[in-house]
């Protein structure tokens, strides 16, 4: 690799003269080589693990629920239409018609968020902060997969303006940078992050229509079968499980069925809620590919198992009590959800997601080994509160984050506070 080490320092552009371009090449001279040296000064822990590696590490725990969520992103499209109603059916049409549906907010994504931090770490003079690689990938993994990019630009820059930059960037803010772009657009624009219609898209986008034009080149005209007239199956809802579960409990969910052919389909079997062939953000879908990535963070030490378990925790302990109320008061209470049985509320909506990916992030969570357990174990509580008892919100996890967010640094303080106390008293 010492032809890239000469290509990057022949290109090196005078910090003086040009910040902003200097800034760039810095980022990507980091990207490729570890630097050097190790944190210098009244530091505790120098490792060579450095933040960007750290970073990667997060991106790559990623992939699992990432490649299987963009390809259902193909597939809720085509089961709408009554195509191809089979997982594996239509594989590259569906895989296809995922990637063109999904890159284009990735890439307006990465655009607006590394455009202001690279231009701020110029202003600043200092190197590229590289915690925009993880909230880059994250703020994708939470959207609706029609999201119009203009909002996604939108929420991407809010969030990384006023939830890092204003802080004092990276390593200083007390929100999670992904989930505040996903609280502006839930509440700027609740239209297209809210309902039935916004987790399945029936349309197909310029890119689809360009690919389709190319494949025609080779005979395949109707890749996308763009002219076929495909029309919404007959009793196709887009209501995603929790939606169901809202309104009629655990057995409205499973009752839930489409007719396809003569066929007939339950969409929302467990087996299909544990491996992503549901309606939903494109990281929140497969339970199996984010308890990999789970793992994948415990035993490389980037994510907290502490926060991890004590957030399941405090989800079994709440949603158990709900059903006890329920079971107790079953003729006077009317909440369906109350109803839905503890342990299935890890196959719907984004609960795994927001403990292995949004509650574990290091800047926002609490950072003593006890504060971990409360603040994990509170955010199970409150997210299944919300979640069930709301009836405008039937998901919990973006609030009750971003609320346990503003309580860690005091969840800290007073465990320390009590273990001098404890200290002080066997002195």
């Amino acid at each position: 690799m010492k032809f890239i080490r000469n290509f990057m320092d022949k290109i090196e552009p005078d910090k003086a003269k040009s910040p902003f371009l200097h800034t760039l090449w810095d980022g990507m001279d980091t990207f490729f080589y570890v630097p050097n040296h190790v944190t210098k000064g009244r530091t505790h822990i120098k490792d060579g693990m450095d933040l960007k590696r750290t970073m990667i590490h997060v991106v790559l725990a990623m992939q699992f629920a990432f490649l299987i969520g963009m390809y259902n992103i193909g597939h809720q499209h085509y089961f709408s239409l009554g195509m191809y109603p089979g997982f594996f059916s239509g594989f590259f049409q569906k895989l296809i018609f995922g990637v063109l549906q999904y890159l284009p907010t990735i890439i307006v994504v990465h655009i607006v968020g590394l455009g202001i931090e690279f231009l701020f770490a110029a202003k600043k003079g200092h190197g590229i902060e590289e915690g925009f690689l993880v909230s880059g990938f994250l703020i994708p993994l939470i959207m609706p997969p029609a999201t119009p990019l203009w909002i996604v630009a939108l929420a991407t820059a809010f969030a990384v303006v006023i939830a890092k930059e204003a802080f004092g960037g990276t390593g200083m803010n007390v929100f999670n940078v992904a989930l505040v772009a996903r609280v502006f657009v839930f509440f700027a624009f609740p239209s297209e992050i809210s309902g039935d219609e916004v987790w399945v898209t029936q349309d197909y986008t310029w890119l689809h229509k360009g690919f389709n034009a190319f494949a025609s080149l080779f005979g395949a005209s109707d890749f996308f079968s763009i002219h076929n007239g495909a029309t919404l199956v007959d009793g196709w809802s887009g209501a995603t499980p929790l939606s169901l579960a809202a309104k009629g409990g655990w057995e409205s969910v499973q009752a839930y069925a489409v007719t396809i052919g003569g066929k007939v389909y339950h969409p929302y079997s467990t087996s299909n809620l544990l491996w992503g062939n549901v309606p939903g953000s494109v990281g929140e879908v497969s339970k199996i590919g984010i308890i990999l990535g789970a793992i994948f963070l415990i035993f490389s030490k980037i994510g907290s198992w502490r926060i991890m378990l004590s957030l399941v925790l405090g989800a079994v302990f709440m949603s158990a009590l709900l059903n006890i109320v329920n079971s107790m008061y079953a003729n006077e209470l009317t909440n369906a959800f109350l109803s839905v049985p503890w342990y299935y509320q890890f196959t719907m909506g984004g609960l795994l997601f927001a403990m292995a990916f949004m509650a574990t992030d290091p800047v926002t969570a609490a950072g003593t080994s006890t504060g971990k357990w409360i603040y994990g174990f509170l955010i199970g509580v409150v997210g299944i509160i919300i979640r069930v008892l709301n009836p405008a919100y039937p998901e919990g996890w973006m609030l009750a984050i971003l609320l346990l967010n503003v309580f860690a640094p005091l969840i800290d303080y007073m465990v320390l506070q009590n273990n001098i106390k404890r200290r002080l008293q066997r002195a």
